[in-house]
C-alpha cells in the first residue's frame, strides 16, 4: 500500500504547486448540456484536451453549474486563486481551447455516436496516443488546428455487442494501459451522458469501459472480471457503474472481492488538474473534535441525536445554507488526500465548530468489507489508518450493501467483519455502520460500534421526517437512547433545525465525537452482527 500511495504522488506530482509562486492557468465555464446529440460532443472533445494539456502542469479547469453534482468547482477555483495564487484567464469556445493547447495532442481518435461504447474505447486511445475524441463532424475543426487522425471507430462496432467492443479494446490496448488503476465510465447512459472523470483517466493512461457487473450480463460480468483479477493489489477502480445494467451494489460488491477501491462518481471533474496541487506551506488537519480520544463522559436519561452526511462532502450540502446551526459529522473521502489534496484543504478552511469529519466509506475508498479478501484486509486498513492520521479523523464510517439495494435491505456486518474492524484500528473513539437502517452494534473496551436507526431521504416531506424519529424515540422507551441519523447527501440543514424543534424530548443533538463517547458510557443496545438467517435484499 505504501508503495501504490507513492506512486500515485509521483504520477500526479501532488505536491508540486505548492503556494510558493504565481502561475497561470486556463478555464473554462460550462453549461449543463450533456445531450449526445447536443453539448456532449464538444465536452468529450475538451475533456480529452484537458487530460492531456494537465499531463505536463495544471493547465486547464472547468467550473461546472450550480447545479451541477459536484457543486465545489467554482468555490475550489476561487481557492486556488487565493491560496495557491494561480492567475487563470478564461477561454470561451473550444476553438480558443484548441488555439492554446492544441500541441498537447498528436492527433485525433473518431469516436461512433452510434455506437456508445466506442466513446469509451475512443477516451482509451486518446490516453495512449495523446489524441483528441471528436466525432466525425468535429474532423474538420480539429485539422484546421493541424491534428491528424490516429484512429477512427466509425463503423468498427456496428452492431456488435459491449461485450465483443471491449474484449477487441482489451486485445488491443489493456497490455499498454496502467494496471494501477481503471476507469469504470458508466453513470448516465442512453440520450445523456456525463464522463466528466474523462480527463482523469486520459491522463494516467487508464483502460475505460463500462462492463456490468450484472449476473444477468455474463460475458461482460467474466471480461470485467479478468480485468479487476489483472489490476495490481490495492488499486482503485474510479469512476461508477452503469445506470441501468447493473447496481451500485452488484459493482461494488465484485471489486471489493479483488480488494480493489471504487472511487466515484464518473461525473467528478477536474481531477487532472487537482492532483497537482498540495497542501499549502503550513497546513496541518486538525479535526474540530468535542472530546479528547481518551476522555470518558457520562450519558444521562434523554434521546442523543448525531447527524452524519456520507456521500462525500463535495456532492453534499456544504456550500448551502445553514451549515454550522446543528453539529454535523461528514464523511471524508479520504483518497483525496492522494488526487485532490486542495479540496480537502478547502473543506477543513472552510469548517465551523459544529463540523466534524470522519474517515470513511469502510476502509481507504469505497469498499464492502464483508467481501474483502482476508488477507486483503490488513494492509488496506493500515492505508485507511494512515490517511486517518493525516487527517486527524478518529471515527470510521462503515457500509456494506452486498446485501441491499440502496436503503432498503441488510446492512448488517458479520462478526468476522466486526473483530477485523477492530483489530485494526485499536486507536478510534468508535465505528459507524450502515446506509439505511441497520442492526450491527457492539461495544468493546471504550470504542462502541453504532448503525444507522434512521436514514433521511431528502423527498421526504420534513413533517413526517420529525414524525418518524418521534416514533422511534417512543417505540425505544430505554434511556439513554442513541439514535444515530443518516443524512442523505442533498438536504438542507435548515430543514434538519426545523426537525429537530419538532421532537419529543427530552433530546438533544451531539457532534458524533460526542455521541459515542457517551454511548461507550451506558450500553443499553444489544451487541448483534449479521446473522446469516436474516432476509436479504438484493
Amino acid at each position: 500500500m505504501r508503495r501504490l500511495i507513492l506512486l500515485f504522488a509521483l504520477i500526479c506530482s501532488t505536491g508540486a504547486f505548492a503556494a510558493d509562486s504565481a502561475r497561470s492557468a486556463a478555464f473554462m465555464r460550462w453549461d449543463g448540456d450533456w445531450q449526445v446529440a447536443g453539448g456532449l460532443p464538444e465536452k468529450t472533445l475538451l475533456l480529452s484536451l484537458q487530460g492531456l494539456a494537465n499531463r505536463a502542469a495544471p493547465q486547464f479547469y472547468v467550473i461546472h453549474p450550480k447545479d451541477f453534482q459536484w457543486e465545489i468547482t467554482e468555490p475550489l477555483f476561487e481557492f486556488y486563486q487565493r491560496k495557491h495564487d494561480v492567475r487563470f484567464a478564461e477561454l470561451k469556445t473550444a476553438e480558443e481551447a484548441l488555439a492554446r493547447f492544441n500541441g498537447s495532442a498528436k492527433g485525433y481518435v473518431v469516436w461512433d455516436p452510434a455506437v456508445p461504447a466506442s466513446l469509451n474505447v475512443a477516451f482509451t486511445i486518446a490516453g495512449l496516443e495523446d489524441a483528441l475524441v471528436v466525432t466525425p463532424a468535429q474532423v474538420p475543426l480539429v485539422e484546421k488546428h493541424g491534428l491528424r487522425k490516429i484512429d477512427d471507430l466509425t463503423g468498427r462496432y456496428t452492431g456488435r455487442t459491449d461485450a465483443q467492443i471491449y474484449a477487441d479494446a482489451v486485445d488491443r490496448y489493456w497490455a499498454r494501459c496502467t494496471h494501477d488503476a481503471i476507469m469504470l465510465q458508466g453513470g448516465h447512459r442512453g440520450a445523456v451522458r456525463q464522463p466528466a472523470m474523462a480527463d482523469w483517466g486520459i491522463r494516467q493512461k487508464m483502460f475505460f469501459h463500462d462492463l456490468s457487473a450484472n449476473p444477468q450480463h455474463p460475458e461482460e460480468l467474466a471480461l470485467e472480471k479478468r480485468l479487476l483479477s489483472e489490476l495490481k493489489p490495492g488499486s482503485i477502480v474510479f469512476g461508477w457503474h452503469a445506470y441501468g445494467k447493473d447496481t451500485e451494489e452488484q459493482h461494488t460488491t465484485l471489486l471489493s472481492g479483488y480488494g480493489l477501491k471504487m472511487e466515484g462518481l464518473h461525473n467528478l471533474p477536474n481531477l487532472s488538474f487537482n492532483c497537482q496541487f498540495g497542501f499549502t506551506p503550513g497546513f496541518k488537519f486538525t479535526n474540530p473534535g468535542h472530546v479528547a480520544p481518551d476522555a470518558r463522559l457520562t450519558a444521562g436519561p434523554k434521546v442523543y441525536l448525531a447527524f452524519v452526511q456520507s456521500d462525500s462532502i463535495g456532492i453534499g450540502v456544504w456550500t448551502k445554507p445553514g451549515r454550522g446551526k446543528l453539529p454535523f459529522a461528514w464523511q471524508v473521502t479520504m483518497n483525496w488526500t492522494k488526487f485532490s489534496p486542495a479540496a480537502l484543504e478547502y473543506f477543513h478552511e472552510s469548517a465551523t465548530p459544529n463540523d466534524y469529519f470522519i474517515g470513511g466509506l469502510s476502509g481507504p475508498g469505497y469498499m464492502y468489507p464483508n467481501h474483502i479478501p482476508a488477507d486483503r484486509f490488513p494492509l488496506l486498513m493500515q492505508e485507511a489508518r494512515e490517511m486517518m492520521a493525516a487527517l486527524d479523523e478518529h471515527i470510521m464510517e462503515i457500509m456494506d450493501n452486498s446485501a441491499a439495494d440502496g436503503n432498503v435491505g441488510n446492512t448488517d456486518l458479520t462478526k468476522e467483519t466486526v473483530d477485523r474492524y477492530y483489530a485494526a484500528f485499536p486507536n478510534v473513539i468508535g465505528f459507524i455502520n450502515g446506509y439505511g437502517p441497520a442492526r450491527t452494534r457492539d461495544l468493546r473496551d471504550t470504542r462502541p460500534m453504532l448503525s444507522y436507526e434512521y436514514y433521511i431521504d431528502p423527498r421526504r416531506p420534513r413533517e413526517e421526517v420529525a414524525a418518524d424519529l418521534n416514533e422511534l424515540i417512543a417505540l425505544n422507551a430505554k434511556r439513554p437512547y442513541f439514535l444515530l441519523v443518516h443524512v442523505r447527501e442533498s438536504n438542507d440543514v435548515n430543514s434538519l433545525v426545523d426537525i429537530v424543534k419538532q421532537l419529543s424530548g427530552p433530546t438533544e443533538v451531539v457532534p458524533v465525537d460526542v455521541f459515542l463517547k457517551l454511548a461507550a458510557s451506558q450500553k443499553t443496545y444489544t451487541t448483534r452482527y449479521q446473522d446469516p438467517a436474516d432476509p436479504k435484499h438484493f
